[in-house]
């Protein structure tokens, strides 16, 4: 398969006429790393890594040569950072997908009264489904525009056409994100549904006509009715996608000694998405229980065999109204999830509905059953995958929890910028857990340049550390402790320009260490650094993700003693979902919620006290707008970084490894027909990037 032509994707994605990311200039970069650390080290420790950050960009030396191969690449590739990125964020990462890369949308609970009912769901699911699709093969989405800072900027659509039509094919030592290119007519399309752990082929165009709802729901239960039977039913060979990298890989290359095997699995891989009919869990459906299942389908026992989790798009339909999407997350970022799952669920809600569905096709040809030969060896394999999900599930501590008693519009009151001031009452809440800040994740989208992904937005700032220290501090005055919030939340909104506009220092520093392995030069003493293991082991990893409809978006930890903390701020609330491992000892998902909504209220009433002091306000009603503008962000799930991956709490040897470029592969689809559709359109060219 050819390497995928991705100067001719960026066209297709509108990126073509976007400016290229910059390079920062090393001495800013070794600047704001060294100030990065500072909240992160002991004095001793950010001497000792000062000496060698000078070192590395004296003049003459390592760090000059390298910065000029970095500009020499800029020079001759749309985005310089993108392999390099792509590799170390996720092909190389050896973890499992399921909770560790895995973000997932969960959706309201359905009060489904009858199976036929759940059935129905999927169906017109399905449907919008295909009404998506069909406004990307005819390049009719509407162009994104920033918010917020640099608002009006048109951004890079190339992630969207990645949805339905990419796949993360297992490697040993890495993966490959391969990526159908659809033509003007492409082949007859296909969606695999998983039911009772065994997957069926459903067409969803038949005779270059797209079924409409009544024929989807016809061939669903068709394929209900087919997975009922127990004689047929074949081993839960899904449960292998949730293993290891690595051990999938190896399953897989055993499974495709079978042609019956290998005509199965190219047909999962080539599918536009899966729909996963699930078992009722027998569990409460909470808000934190439904995020759990979502982040593994409840191990082996339940539907955790019920996944493909190589799929971009896995739309989960159970039976007892549990109902979201998962997401494998190497093709594209969270912003590209959000506007999807929204876009469904609006049209599952009645609105857009101008449809133009194809007549009920007569003779509908049966769904069907995927084949699987499996050898004791994969039995094996099959087994052990389960009992690792198994403990997967048992260790995963999440808690979902709605904040009530404010949101974003007091803290807009204040003149703050509401996702700074919960970046920093992250910061107080790990403070009052730990005593110490750690290092911080939070995505920044860099969509404004070509291929653009994301930047990190390092939030555990010296401003941030001490306000927390001044919220600790019983002799610090309301004035003292105002001043330095309001100081944090600036370097915040600071730290933000800088991501976003591609002059932060993680991805400028990736660059920099990879391009010193392509020269197969030793690894550089920067990079060796304990402080710079440290300050890349993110403890807590963070996201904004607001949505306009009634849904959440929840992940894992990213590393073993850490917290996954992704929250949906609203007008009157805040919604958080903390994760964390029960076999830490350092971690509890519970005692953090706890302690975050303490600190949020005392960050309330310490507003409500100086305004009071001020100008006599004392409800905070402040009328003038917030002075930290929105950010834009995507849903990075920031796994590891491959230099600073633990194993057994050390760091892996992995991160030594000479790597070569990502593998992006391509397949063209054969020549088809278009489905005829109405399409809507949106002021100011579509829809606007919003944080995430």
């Amino acid at each position: 398969m050819p390497v995928l032509d991705r100067e001719r994707e960026t066209e297709q994605g509108g990126g073509d006429a976007l400016p290229k990311l910059p390079v920062p200039a090393l001495g800013d970069t070794l600047d704001l790393y060294l100030r990065t650390l500072r909240p992160l080290l002991t004095e001793e420790q950010y001497q000792e890594t000062l000496k060698i950050v000078t070192t590395f960009g004296a003049p003459g030396g390592l760090g000059e040569l390298l910065q000029r191969r970095l500009l020499e690449r800029s020079e001759n590739r749309a985005n310089w950072v993108y392999d390099y990125w792509l590799n170390d964020m996720y092909l190389a990462n050896r973890m499992a997908l399921p909770i560790n890369s895995s973000p997932v949308m969960v959706f309201p609970p359905q009060h489904f009264r009858a199976p036929i009912d759940s059935l129905r769901f999927a169906a017109h699911l399905i449907s919008g489904m295909l009404e998506y699709k069909s406004l990307l093969d005819t390049r009719s989405l509407p162009l994104d525009y920033a918010r917020g800072q640099l608002a009006g900027t048109p951004l890079c659509m190339e992630q969207y056409y990645r949805l339905f039509t990419s796949y993360r094919l297992p490697g040993p030592q890495r993966d490959t994100l391969v990526a159908q290119q659809s033509s003007v007519m492409p082949e007859p399309e296909h969606i695999i549904v998983a039911c009772r752990n065994q997957f069926f082929v459903m067409d969803v165009v038949i005779n270059f006509r797209r079924l409409n709802e009544r024929d989807l729901l016809t061939q669903l239960d068709k394929i209900s009715k087919m997975a009922d039977s127990e004689e047929e039913r074949l081993p839960a060979i899904g449960l292998l996608t949730s293993d290891g990298r690595t051990e999938w890989a190896e399953s897989r290359r055993v499974l495709m000694k079978e042609s019956t095997n290998r005509d199965a699995l190219d047909m999962i891989e080539r599918c536009l998405c899966l729909v996963c009919l699930d078992q009722s869990s027998g569990l409460d459906l909470t808000d934190t229980s439904r995020a759990k299942l979502m982040l593994h389908g409840g191990g082996g026992a339940k539907n955790g065999g019920n996944r493909w989790y190589d799929k971009p798009m896995q739309f989960v339909i159970g039976s007892d109204g549990c109902c979201g999407v998962v997401c494998e997350h190497s093709a594209f970022e969270g912003i590209v999830l959000v506007q999807c799952t929204e876009y469904l669920l609006k049209y599952m809600r009645g609105s857009p509905s101008k449809l133009v569905r194809a007549a009920s096709v007569s003779e509908l040809p049966a769904p069907r059953r995927l084949r699987w030969k499996c050898t004791p060896e994969i039995h094996k394999h099959l087994s052990s995958s389960a009992d690792k999900l198994n403990r997967q599930v048992r260790n995963l501590d999440m808690d979902v929890h709605k904040f009530h008693e404010y949101g974003k519009e007091f803290i807009k009151k204040q003149k703050m910028s509401p996702d700074a001031y919960i970046q920093v009452a992250l910061q107080l809440a790990h403070h009052k857990c730990h005593g110490r800040l750690v290092a911080t994740y939070e995505s920044a989208s860099i969509r404004r340049f070509q291929e653009g992904r994301v930047e990190n937005i390092r939030s555990a700032t010296a401003e941030a550390l001490g306000f927390v220290r001044a919220m600790a501090d019983l002799k610090s005055s309301d004035t003292e402790k105002m001043e330095r919030l309001r100081a944090a939340i600036n370097a915040q909104t600071k730290y933000t320009v800088l991501a976003i506009t591609g002059k932060a220092i993680d991805n400028h520093l990736l660059g920099l260490r990879e391009i010193a392995q392509d020269l197969k030069l030793e690894k550089p003493e920067i990079f060796k650094d304990k402080a710079f293991l440290i300050s890349n082991q993110f403890i807590l990893s963070t996201s904004q993700v607001p949505t306009t409809v009634d849904m959440f978006c929840c992940y894992g930890p990213v590393v073993p003693d850490g917290y996954g903390a992704c929250y949906n701020p609203q007008s009157d609330h805040v919604l958080f979902c903390v994760s964390s491992f029960r076999d830490s000892p350092q971690t509890c998902s519970e005692e953090f919620v706890q302690i975050l909504e303490r600190g949020l209220l005392e960050m309330r009433d310490l507003c409500v006290r100086h305004n009071a002091d001020t100008d006599g306000n004392p409800s905070g009603k402040a009328d003038e707008r917030p002075s930290g503008k929105p950010k834009e962000e995507t849903l990075e799930r920031p796994v590891q970084s491959q230099a600073t991956r633990m194993v057994g709490g050390t760091p892996s040897a992995l991160g030594d490894v000479q790597r070569p470029p990502p593998q992006v592969l391509v397949s063209k689809a054969a020549a088809k027909g278009q489905v005829d559709i109405q399409t809507q359109t949106t002021s100011q060219g579509g829809s606007k990037e919003r944080k995430i």
